[in-house]
């Protein structure tokens, strides 16, 4: 049988939201806070915040990073699946993008396992590791500036347990990666997407869901 790619189109990507998502109102309401934000695009889509829960859920993780909160909705929603006792450490340097999504977290009854971090992340990290916390994460989710992101991964990996799991976002970057770089974000993420292929440390994938996200499983 010959491989085979499903395009999506506007009307197909409609119908896997729809037979994907599980969203409860305070998730639909920041997305609909959202949408009419100038950096919107930002913003990952209801499909890959369900796909985020289901991951957490599947290594039973109770503690997680994230890198990049933007307004909150996949801080939201790997809240959601961690257990009552689950913490998510959420790195952002912008108190008025976070303050977006704060509401819909107490909405949701998961602010408490929310620790919102302002500032800079690589520092935050770092503090995090000279604190003793190597080894201590189940989860990371990368989704911040790209040319720091091979840091940011850098530091999720010393983070990690063994088996732990890094999602890496935009690693597509809208199709530019394919092709000569033309700006320094598209050349980090093509450094970093040939690093992570090569990596030994890491079992990975590669995925084609939203714009692109690779998982890398902490050997």
């Amino acid at each position: 049988m010959a491989h085979r790619n499903t395009a999506l189109d506007d009307e197909l990507r409609a119908y896997l939201v729809a037979h994907s998502a599980r969203e409860i109102a305070p998730q639909a309401g920041l997305r609909d806070a959202t949408r009419s934000h100038p950096a919107a695009g930002m913003q990952i889509g209801a499909d890959q915040g369900q796909f985020l829960g289901l991951l957490i859920k599947l290594l039973g993780a109770r503690r997680a990073i994230e890198v990049g909160v933007f307004t909150g909705y996949s801080a939201l929603a790997v809240a959601l699946a961690l257990p009552e006792d689950g913490r998510l450490l959420a790195c952002d340097i912008s108190d008025e993008y976070t303050r977006v999504g704060r509401p819909f977290w107490e909405a949701a009854g998961v602010a408490a396992k929310i620790e919102l971090k302002l500032g800079p992340a690589l520092a935050t990290l770092d503090a995090r590791i000279a604190a003793g916390e190597a080894g201590q994460y189940d989860f990371a989710f990368i989704d911040a500036d790209k040319s720091s992101y091979d840091a940011y991964y850098e530091r999720c990996l010393v983070l990690l347990r063994q088996g732990g799991l890094i999602a890496i976002d935009n690693v597509l970057w809208g199709g530019s990666v394919a092709r000569p770089a033309k700006d320094a974000d598209t050349a980090a993420l093509q450094a970093l997407n040939d690093k992570i292929h090569a990596d030994q440390r890491v079992d990975m994938a590669m995925l084609s869901i939203g714009d692109g996200v690779t998982l890398a499983r902490k050997r």
